[in-house]
């Protein structure tokens, strides 16, 4: 199978590059600058991508590409940042420049090349997006240029011997509309990948994993009820059968009607050994005063970890803990930058494990992101309710409630994210969005209804577009949807007088919509 290594400089937009490489039947894996030795020695690619990144290459001890993998002789690709490095260690040179360029530029195709197949010829011009304050002022020898902007001369350039090319804009992102087409180039014409990496080529590949990893030991994996964990159960259970043992942990924060539709699928469709834990007064009694969101996250991570000792104990014990770590969790948890990623991912246990569990982990979908998952999901069979439902973190509703966590704001929450998603799907509209839940502000507002008066909590509304949960917009309700939702909500939940809708959008680099 061929394999693209992409070399992260810390752009924002890195996770994109991934996307639209594996969009096109292509597997790829990112690696830190630093670390990005080890991972070509591991992967054996098929080429080289190097990232944006926010620092600038005419400063002294900034981010640099190890000469070992300039020298290997593969085609390479470097984006912005990347195109800067790849000429300054090559011999040409780059300098600060009072014309930046931000935002849409229109590319002008100079020479005809295969990186343009299908984009444009010479003499057409294209519209590209540019983010950058440096450019390329000197040419490394062998080098040619294939593309300029009105503010870089050298936009894109090429040493077509070597397969060596590189953009000073970025075709990852949307507002490059023909960048998609322009990385398949790359990774099909000019290093000859075949695109033959597909979620059944994956799910055998997994298999054989798991078996390898596991042998004849025992793994116990814990159900949330989401994509992620069901996904994982399915395919452990089709690799190790009856080694496999399912906790499903109710902590009293589910969504409504989760529990007995998480049993009954595993249960008694697929057959999968399942112990279903009432934890729910346990957790609330962990909560009781707490208002730290933070610590919020801690005090269910711990808990989960003590239930999840106790039941692979009570299961004869487990040598292995299987987790629906992704793709996304092991990037956000890598941090060259020094970055706020280990407080971010918290909730998660990216990397390792309590010694005193004494398990090891086993994370069969840690190479996919959030869409893979769904496709693996289909590809094994599981319900497209399962498949499709919207992403719900393992904190619950207990993170979707600001401030400390009673029964009483649990039943009114779940109340309103039941009408919430009930109107969504009557309006066709749940296979549209991303995620959609809804939050009770640790607010209450005096209103009037009918002739009372009321001092009631406020209900706040998210929903997001997103392919991958990468990047996301909010979704565009009419207000006939949102005034039908709201009074539906003020008029079925008890303790709510007040519905607002969040409009707010998640860039590039940030992490979670929680």
């Amino acid at each position: 199978m061929d394999r693209i290594l992409i070399v992260d400089f810390g752009s924002q937009v890195t996770q994109l590059i991934a996307r639209r490489v594996r969009e096109s039947g292509v597997y790829c894996e990112i690696a830190p600058f630093n670390a990005a030795e080890k991972a070509f020695a591991a992967m054996n690619p098929s080429a080289i991508i190097l990232s944006g990144g926010p620092n600038s290459v005419a400063d002294i001890d900034t981010p640099r590409a190890p000469e070992s993998l300039l020298a290997s002789g593969l085609p390479i690709l470097g984006i912005c940042y990347g195109q800067q490095t790849l000429c300054a260690q090559l011999g040409g040179s780059v300098e600060k420049s009072d014309e930046q360029e931000f935002g849409r530029a229109m590319l002008d195709i100079k020479t005809a090349s295969p990186l343009f197949d299908g984009v444009g010829q010479a003499g057409d011009s294209v519209q590209v997006w540019m983010s950058h304050g440096d450019r390329v002022s000197q040419l490394p020898e062998g080098f040619e240029i294939i593309g300029t902007s009105e503010n870089a001369p050298y936009a894109a350039i090429a040493n077509e011997a070597k397969k060596i090319y590189a953009v000073q804009f970025h075709p990852e992102v949307v507002h490059t509309p023909d960048g998609a087409k322009l990385l398949q180039n790359f990774t099909h014409k000019i290093a000859g990948c075949h695109g033959d990496w597909t979620m059944a080529a994956f799910r055998e590949k997994a298999i054989a994993d798991i078996r390898a990893q596991v042998g004849e030991g025992r793994v116990i994996c814990g159900l949330s009820g989401g994509v992620d964990s069901s996904v994982v159960a399915v395919l452990l259970h089709e690799a190790i059968g009856e080694q496999l043992t399912c906790v499903y942990v109710d902590t009293g924060m589910m969504r409504a009607g989760e529990s007995e539709e998480v049993v009954t699928l595993f249960r008694d469709h697929f057959n999968i050994k399942l112990v279903h834990n009432n934890a729910a007064e346990l957790f609330r009694g962990k909560l009781e005063g707490v208002s730290d969101p933070e610590q919020k996250r801690k005090i269910i991570g711990g808990t989960f970890v003590d239930v999840f000792e106790k039941e692979a104990k009570a299961a004869g014990g487990a040598d292995f803990l299987a987790q629906g770590t992704l793709y996304p969790d092991v990037i956000e948890s890598v941090s060259f930058t020094g970055g706020p990623s280990v407080t971010i991912k918290s909730h998660h246990n990216v990397g390792g494990l309590p010694e005193r569990m004494n398990m090891s982990l086993v994370e069969p979908v840690r190479e996919l992101f959030k869409d893979e998952v769904r496709a693996l999901g289909q590809e094994l069979g599981l319900p497209e309710a399962f498949v499709g439902r919207h992403p719900f973190p393992g904190p619950g509703l207990a993170i979707r409630i600001p401030g400390e966590i009673t029964g009483e704001k649990l039943d009114i929450l779940r109340k309103a994210d039941t009408v919430y998603l009930d109107e969504i799907r009557k309006q066709g509209l749940y296979d549209e969005i991303w995620q959609a839940f809804a939050v009770l502000l640790p607010v209450r507002t005096v209103g009037v209804m009918g002739d009372s008066r009321t001092y009631d909590y406020v209900c706040a509304l998210r929903a997001v577009t997103s392919t991958d949960g990468m990047t996301a917009d909010y979704y565009p309700f009419t207000h006939e949807f949102l005034g039908r939702v709201s009074t539906r909500i003020i008029n079925e939940v008890r303790g709510i007088n007040r519905v607002v809708y969040d409009i707010t959008s998640k860039p590039p680099g940030t992490i979670e919509w929680e």
